[in-house]
């Protein structure tokens, strides 16, 4: 009787570690932050931004609102804690830019609304989905996308992209 349990719960580990979406190998993320107004509101972002333990480094530019976040090699982040670490430090994101390997997108939730994939080392993408896009943008992007089911869905898990290069 021992056996069979033993066996159900391995069985039933390996089923909920395989189900699990994985976000990897993001090196670099470049966010355009919006509602800002003074040097301290970037400073907000910025303690937000380093304490995520995958963090390497945070690069402001206060001209364009833009902080460039490196991550260490092989973290396991999702567009999502970006976004909320901005909206935890009170303001919104504009625009997400992503910097990873492409079988990043193979391994994960990333729907790609534009082009193939190339054979490039490394890509870089633009998350299309609201929250990481202007409420302005969002409007047209779902006019362009209203036939892509998964756009109209809205679903915080799945991530539409456009490659960028």
């Amino acid at each position: 009787m021992k056996n069979i349990h033993l066996k159900f719960i391995i069985v039933a580990c390996l089923v909920l570690i395989t189900s699990i979406k994985s976000f990897a190998q993001i090196s670099k993320a470049e966010i355009i932050a919006t509602g800002l107004t003074c040097s301290m509101c970037s400073n907000a972002i910025n303690k937000q931004l380093k304490t995520l333990p995958e963090v390497v480094n945070v690069e402001t530019d206060l001209n364009t609102n833009t902080f460039t976040v490196t991550l260490k090699e092989g973290n396991n982040l999702s567009p999502k804690v970006f976004k909320e670490k901005v909206e935890k430090a009170g303001f919104f994101v504009g625009s997400l830019v992503v910097t990873s390997k492409p079988e990043t997108i193979t391994k994960s939730s990333y729907i790609l609304v534009n082009d193939k994939l190339s054979n490039a080392s490394e890509i870089q993408f633009k998350i299309l989905d609201k929250g990481f896009v202007t409420e302005k943008e969002f409007k047209k992007l779902s006019k362009t996308y209203k036939n892509v089911e998964t756009y109209a869905s809205n679903n915080e898990d799945d991530f539409h992209i456009k490659l960028i290069n």
